[in-house]
């Protein structure tokens, strides 16, 4: 086989909450996760495997399965040469728990531990990833899944998570090392010329005509946007980020943003001998990137379509006109209109910004603030104006919360933790500030997020 078969994908380049419990736990029984270096066989064939990082061995990581409500504890062991941490990303819990360095808790160095424990508030698919040279850790594969499940699950006859990514690989399989390239950062981010699921380059299962399938689809890329459809699968979208929609929405043509979550019930509709897949859509090219071959019948016709999943405990926004409110201004990048910004306490010029490896700024700033963007009281609805002033899109993630897309006509979106902003788009956000602490907003293609965009907000207890 080919490596190159998929070096299309080298032409769409431009393309309430819980604390921490108090029960305590031995330190024989505790569950460890641990970051080390290691091999994947991402590619099939004759090609070697591929040196990476990852937890336990593995990329991805492996699945974490809980109950809503249920206590998670894992000791992080760093393993790898560079510090790192773990964030538990769209998981609302303790500020203390979330995993970013020097604003939540210290570094964790090489050959270091650190315990995180925390009760899981919100059924859901959610993730983890270190939050540490972000941009090149995650790209060495150190991602994994974190699913909560609902007292009540949903009918179904199996549950699987598909966990979406693209490495920069050589003709050898291994990967192309160029994790600082300024070209990446400045444009939209480290982009691969090949697609794993799971970890993965041929994902293929069996199934059976009729039977359902609950799909939680998770985008681990550094940058990449991916277009997704389905062919042989028919079904919904049932949650967004981890949470659920208010009614399940037909699953056709998606949009999964680096760190987003789509949740989907789907039937297989495809006869036996056929395949279903989940595509790749790349305008008028389709790559199937995870494969059903069809074989039997699990029952003769289709099940009902299923029903809303249960709503989590997210509070219900305030009255929007005695919001707090902010803006926040994103500049910056190849083909921007920024000729400098404001770096250690002084104004630079672009070239020395691209010197400091900054080429992205919020608010005329190219660097994380020593104060906060806004400041909000316990309880209080917070609205965040955000406009894209640059030639690329961008993720925006913001941690501990999940907040609503405040619509032109007033009307609110669903429930997400990571909203895409394309170039030149407003966007704007609602989230009711019921968790204290400091909380992280950046870009979400982390690349950006290296060079310059990221902010924080501060809750007060």
């Amino acid at each position: 086989m080919d490596i190159s078969r998929r070096g299309f994908i080298g032409g769409v380049a431009s393309l309430s909450v819980a604390g921490i419990g108090i029960r305590t736990v031995s330190a024989s029984s505790v569950e460890v996760l641990r970051a080390a270096p290691g091999t994947a066989r991402l590619v099939p064939g004759d090609y070697p495997a591929t040196p990476i990082w990852g937890f336990n061995g593995k990329t991805p990581g492996p699945v974490i399965r809980v109950r809503q409500g249920e206590r998670l504890v894992r000791r992080f062991v760093n393993k790898l040469p560079q510090p790192s941490t773990i964030h538990w990303h769209g998981i609302r819990i303790a500020n203390a728990m979330d995993g970013v360095p020097e604003l939540t808790q210290p570094l964790v160095p090489p050959d270091g531990t650190f315990e995180y424990d925390f009760r899981v508030p919100d059924a859901g698919t959610y993730w983890y990833h270190p939050h540490n040279r972000t941009w090149e850790q995650l790209a060495r594969g150190l991602y994994g899944a974190l699913v909560v499940e609902e007292k009540q699950p949903p009918v179904l006859d199996r549950d699987e998570v598909l966990l979406i990514d693209d490495w920069r690989l050589g003709s050898d399989a291994k990967l192309e090392e160029s994790f600082g390239a300024m070209m990446d950062w400045s444009h939209g981010g480290r982009l691969g010329n090949w697609i794993t699921v799971n970890g993965d380059g041929d994902f293929r299962q069996t199934a059976q005509r009729h039977e359902r399938l609950r799909l939680r689809l998770v985008n681990v890329a550094n940058a990449r946007i991916f277009p997704l459809s389905l062919t042989g699968l028919e079904g919904w979208i049932v949650a967004l980020d981890g949470q659920p929609v208010t009614q399940p929405l037909p699953a056709g043509r998606m949009i999964l943003a680096p760190a987003q979550r789509i949740d989907l019930i789907v039937d297989v509709i495809a006869p036996s001998g056929a395949e279903a897949a989940l595509h790749f859509a790349n305008g008028d090219e389709a790559l199937p990137i995870a494969r059903f071959d069809v074989d039997g019948a699990v029952r003769k016709t289709r099940l009902p379509a299923p029903k809303p999943l249960p709503a989590n405990p997210v509070p219900a926004l305030g009255d929007l006109e005695k919001a707090r409110k902010t803006v926040l201004r994103m500049e910056g990048g190849a083909m921007g209109g920024m000729r400098g910004a404001m770096m250690g306490g002084r104004m630079m010029g672009m070239r020395g910004l691209v010197g400091q490896g900054r080429v992205w700024a919020f608010n005329g700033l190219a660097e994380m603030p020593e104060k906060p963007l806004l400041s909000a009281a316990l309880g209080e609805t917070v609205r965040i104006e955000m406009i894209n002033d640059t030639a690329w899109p961008h993720a925006m993630h913001l941690h501990g919360f999940h907040f609503r897309k405040i619509e032109k006509d007033g009307g609110q979106g669903p429930l997400r933790d990571t909203l895409l902003v394309d170039s030149e788009e407003t966007a704007e956000i609602a989230f009711v500030a019921d968790n204290p602490g400091k909380w992280l907003l950046h870009c979400h293609m982390v690349e950006h997020t290296a060079g310059g965009m990221a902010t924080w907000i501060q809750v007060m207890a």
